[in-house]
């Protein structure tokens, strides 16, 4: 017969309240949410290798039966960045087409992290970082940060040559089709910016 020792005893107890909490957050677990717990980390490998859950990224976990959201995971593990230009929205039903592993970002220019390096990082003043986030769902139910629609029109028009020009002109059209379109944000925006007259001169073009 085999008789638990008290170390598995304790394990067990907080696998539970390790479960619960995963359940809570859609899948997923971190070691600084079990540190706020006052649960040790140590747990997670011992979930790991009984295969309850997989290592997504340095201190993320995710229940073993669930697909990764690798824009919940990024988002996470990198919190500073901020989903900008055609990633953004795609999220908003924006785009031609999903984005492929290279993912637009936007961060304040002190910001460095090497995780980035493969995607498409746009550096902006810390001025400008704010203006314009909100939080939207990813395909998979998870929460991240994005820029608001108004936000994306001005970024990618004034990004435009490092971005597929008809692209751009698609995300603008369907915009202006866009019920919950706010104009007069957007002028805003392309106002702070200092690009109010391409932006207008654009929208007035692609409107034609």
């Amino acid at each position: 017969m085999n008789f638990m020792t008290k170390e598995e005893f304790i394990n067990e107890s907080n696998i539970e309240i390790i479960q619960k909490l995963i359940k809570e957050n859609n899948g997923y677990i971190t070691t600084k949410q079990l540190e706020n717990f006052g649960i040790s980390r140590n747990y997670l490998s011992i979930m790991t290798k009984k295969k309850m859950i997989e290592r997504v990224a340095k201190g993320i976990y995710i229940d073993a039966t669930k697909i990764e959201d690798v824009y919940y995971v990024l988002s996470i593990s990198t919190p500073k960045i901020i989903y900008s230009h055609m990633t953004a929205l795609y999220f908003h039903n924006l785009s031609i087409k999903a984005p492929d592993n290279c993912f637009d970002i936007t961060v304040t220019k002190k910001y460095n992290n090497p995780k980035l390096k493969k995607h498409n990082v746009f550096y902006v003043d810390d001025k400008y970082y704010d203006i314009g986030i909100i939080e939207i769902k990813t395909p998979q139910g998870n929460k991240v940060k994005v820029y608001d629609m108004e936000r994306c029109i001005c970024d990618i028009i004034r990004s435009k040559k490092r971005m597929d020009l008809e692209h751009v002109k698609y995300a603008v059209k369907e915009y202006l089709k866009r019920k919950d379109n706010n104009l007069i944000k957007l002028s805003k925006y392309a106002d702070i910016f200092g690009i109010k007259e391409e932006v207008m001169n654009f929208v007035s073009m692609v409107y034609e």
